[in-house]
């Protein structure tokens, strides 16, 4: 059974005792980052259990769950104003150099 993308969830679970969160996941991105920082980190982020259907479930540290305030308009054009002066580029967003 494939399940519908509105079922495709991410939750971050985490308590106030103990240091760690747990994240299960669906979102490939996400599975792709987790990934790497559980090869980096081993000790501190670890896949907790195998899951189904394309699932990852990972433990990572609490400081890890960061919430921010959302970026207004004004910030991000700031932003991009010295980006560009620094010289910074945005990545690509057609194809990829692997499908080329």
């Amino acid at each position: 059974m494939n399940l519908s993308s509105y079922e495709k969830e991410t939750i971050i679970l985490y308590n106030q005792e103990e240091k760690t969160a747990n994240v299960y996941t669906h979102d490939p991105k996400l599975i792709a980052k987790l990934r790497r920082l559980a090869h980096k980190y081993p000790e501190q982020i670890f896949e907790a259990r195998k899951e189904p259907r394309g699932a990852a479930d990972y433990t990572v540290p609490k400081s890890c769950v960061i919430l921010h305030e959302p970026y207004s308009e004004a910030l991000r054009k700031a932003a991009s104003e010295r980006a560009k002066k620094a010289g910074f580029k945005p990545p690509s967003r057609g194809a990829s150099p692997q499908s080329e």
